[in-house]
């Protein structure tokens, strides 16, 4: 692999490129394409001033990368944390544009961020925060452009304020500007839900291909307490299936009887984590992701699947609802292995990307959508897209992340040819 340029170099980059290249000489991609698809269109670095609570004024990166959108506007999540940086925004950038491709979206990909702590911040900083944001980058978005969404460390009333800025600056409602906000303001039903909805969608399609049941005596472990893994709690409770241990940043909870998502919810609600939550006992992430279950749902963070984790993973299955939580070398390891059914990230976690666009088609529109119709829709893409990727991986004898990479690329390289150059 050659050196990658210093602006996109980090772990996470390096990670993306390494599975692109590996999907891509498989496919044997046109060179021309290949070149262009190893880097991003655009990226734009902003400093984000705005105005603490006792008056000073505090600087920070902000970020916004695209990379490409042959197939539409450019669509991705913002995230807040204090790790955020180019490297990793471009290649979450890279990863949605594959996700969209997979699952048939008229989209491209784009990722956003800026280097923060949300949690340190009050309501007021963050809210100046991120109108002044959006204002740096208001000429480099658009509802025919690039749309965000929320992801680590936003949440629907973060895309509310972003709403609003960018609807002020153009002197009427845009509300197709960004997806994932309020009911009340355009957002969709079902929304915020959606991702880890989807992830549970592929693990019923697993199971059927597997011959594996979902009941009472399938225990999950389940990484990430946030957006993702509560949604995902909350359903895989509702299908009757038993989650025996859960885990956010702080800490992790294990009950071999079952957890009640109401009662970890309360819990968390109340105290903002799940440390001391009584009817548990204290398990680390790393604890989390080894104990003898049927599933593993790492939906937390990237990176939390090593190598030494690899190794001691019980569990039949890992669906992956974060973007990237299994490393090169962990990934290989359980390739290696054989005993474990991988749904890969852009799969797995591509249930919010859909609704997304469905939010994003009904304010076009100004029609809006039952929660039911949204989620029959959804589940129609989800299982409509694992069964493809299913047999795409029997036909071309690839594991399961190898085939929505290659499917996802494939497209891409497909429309990108049919375009032709410019100029």
């Amino acid at each position: 692999m050659k050196k990658l340029t210093a602006e996109w170099d980090s772990p996470l980059f390096m990670q993306v490129q390494a599975q692109f290249e590996t999907a891509a000489q498989k496919l044997s991609l046109d060179e021309n394409i290949f070149n262009r698809l190893r880097v991003p269109d655009k990226a734009l670095i902003v400093s984000v001033p705005f105005r603490n609570d006792d008056g000073s004024i505090r600087v920070v990166p902000g970020y916004r990368v695209q990379h490409n959108d042959v197939l539409g506007p450019y669509k991705g999540g913002l995230r807040y944390h204090p790790l955020v940086n180019l490297g990793e925004v471009a290649a979450l950038a890279s990863l949605m544009t594959w996700k969209c491709a997979l699952v048939n979206l008229p989209l491209g990909g784009a990722k956003g961020g800026i280097q923060i702590d949300p949690t340190l911040l009050s309501r007021g900083e963050l809210q100046r925060m991120t109108r002044r944001y959006t204002s740096e980058i208001v000429n480099f978005i658009g509802p025919d452009v690039d749309i965000p969404a929320p992801d680590m460390g936003t949440n629907e009333q973060v895309m509310a304020w972003i709403m609003d800025t960018y609807s002020q600056l153009k002197g009427h409602a845009v509300a197709e500007i960004v997806t994932g906000k309020p009911v009340i303001i355009g957002g969709s039903l079902g929304r915020k839900e959606a991702t880890g909805r989807g992830v549970v969608y592929c693990l019923i399609e697993a199971s059927k291909l597997l011959n594996y049941k979902l009941d009472e005596s399938t225990r999950i472990a389940v990484q990430g307490f946030g957006n993702v893994g509560a949604a995902a709690v909350k359903k895989l409770e509702k299908i009757g299936t038993k989650v025996v241990a859960v885990s956010d940043v702080k800490s992790g909870v294990y009950n071999p009887k079952g957890l009640s998502y109401q009662a970890l919810t309360d819990w968390v609600n109340q105290h903002r984590s799940l440390e001391g939550f009584p009817e548990a006992d204290a398990v680390t992430n790393a604890e989390l992701a080894c104990l003898d279950v049927d599933i593993v749902v790492p939906a937390a963070t990237e990176g939390t699947i090593t190598p030494e984790i690899a190794r001691k993973l019980k569990c039949k299955i890992l669906a992956e609802g974060a973007n990237g939580p299994t490393t090169l070398e962990a990934d290989k390891i359980i390739e290696d292995r054989g005993d474990i059914f991988v749904i890969p990230d852009i799969l797995a976690n591509a249930g919010g990307v859909i609704v997304s666009y469905f939010e994003w088609v009904q304010d076009l529109q100004n029609y809006f959508w039952t929660e039911q119709e949204i989620n029959k829709r959804l589940f129609e893409i989800m299982s409509t897209a694992f069964q493809t990727i299913h047999e795409f991986s029997k036909a071309h004898q690839v594991n399961m992340r190898n085939a929505a990479l290659m499917t996802g690329i494939q497209k891409v390289s497909q429309a990108m040819l049919t375009r032709g150059f410019y100029p």
